[in-house]
């Protein structure tokens, strides 16, 4: 690639840290524009006629809205996640996308690890039960939760953040871990650690075996909707549902189904099929359900290095250089 010091039009459409925002300033000419604040979308709208880099995450992407950027080379996202970008029309126009693996694996493996230690141990519920004044003697059976160390985990779902929950999992708390994935992952290599801890299993042995089962899966034709009635009646009773990955890949009437038929134990939320949760949802507000607002990669220090890799993608890319994370589009 050639290299370009030619300051370009970058489109900022969430919030960056000052410092991020300052290393595009330096070099280029930056609207910032968030679509989601009625004060901003009409700034955002305008900006995209001249905008060659967009930057941001959290907003659909779609064949209407590059219709209007005739101009963009490059998108860098601030997620791991692309289900919110037109694939198929970014790869037919030849723009780049950028996204950022690796610097949240571990802060999303501790929340879906938490997850299934406050759903075990109904962590919440008995908080709020101190909380409202209700703990007045010794709590009995009725309330008491279940183990984590020893139980079967099964992870649906097993790239790097499924293999950080696996570690989590094997190492920290004794589970035996079972995974499905669409090809068995050569653990000698890539997690030795995990070598003889974790067994690539068949999707239903998998859900009739394990105690909880946690989804770290992206969203893609093949998942979604792939954890429905079926499924989750092959769940062993009283098992217990994590999901961490992308709400779309579970049909949640079923999961509800599930839970108020008692099959299911509890279940442990960081995302939904609709972000924000909406009020109405049952989800919210079901005694078996801890819910968090997708909170996976949530921390300072995760996000600003989130932050850091999608400004130093776009860099690179208006630079003519190839970005340390490029998403692999359709061909």
């Amino acid at each position: 690639m050639a290299v370009s010091t030619q300051r370009k039009k970058i489109l900022v459409f969430r919030e960056l840290p000052p410092d991020q925002l300052a290393r595009l300033q330096v070099q280029h000419d930056v609207t910032v524009a968030n679509p989601r604040l009625a004060g901003q979308l009409r700034a955002f709208e305008a900006a995209l006629a001249t905008a060659e880099g967009l930057i941001g995450s959290s907003y659909p992407v779609d064949e209407a809205l590059l219709a209007r950027a005739p101009q963009l080379k490059v998108i860098s996202s601030v997620s791991v996640g692309v289900d919110n970008y037109a694939l198929d029309a970014l790869a037919a126009r030849g723009i780049m996308l950028c996204h950022t693996p690796g610097v949240l694996t571990e802060t999303t493996a501790d929340t879906v690890f938490s997850l299934i230690m406050a759903t075990s141990r109904r962590i919440v519920e008995l908080a709020n039960h101190v909380r409202e004044g209700r703990w007045t003697r010794n709590i009995c059976e009725d309330l008491f939760g279940t183990d984590v160390h020893g139980k079967t985990l099964g992870i649906l779902g097993f790239g790097r953040i499924g293999q950080a929950l696996a570690r989590r999992a094997t190492l920290g708390f004794g589970m035996p871990v079972l995974y499905h994935s669409r090809r068995p992952v050569d653990l000698a290599r890539q997690a030795p650690e995990l070598a003889g801890k974790a067994a690539h299993t068949p999707l239903d042995e998998l859900l009739a075996r394990a105690d909880i089962v946690a989804a770290v899966l992206p969203l893609s034709d093949e998942t979604r909707n792939l954890m429905g009635r079926r499924e989750f009646g092959l769940m062993k009773p009283g098992a217990i549902f994590i999901n961490g990955g992308r709400g779309a890949t579970v049909q949640e009437s079923a999961l509800l189904e599930a839970l108020e038929q008692g099959r299911l134990r509890a279940a442990g939320l960081d995302v939904f099929a609709t972000e924000p949760l909406p009020l109405t949802s049952r989800l919210r507000t079901h005694p078996k359900v801890t819910a968090l607002p997708h909170i996976g990669s949530a921390t300072v220090e995760t996000r600003h290095a989130m932050a850091v890799l999608a400004t130093s993608n776009l860099l690179q890319a208006l630079a003519g250089e190839l970005p340390e994370a490029v998403f692999d589009l359709p061909a």
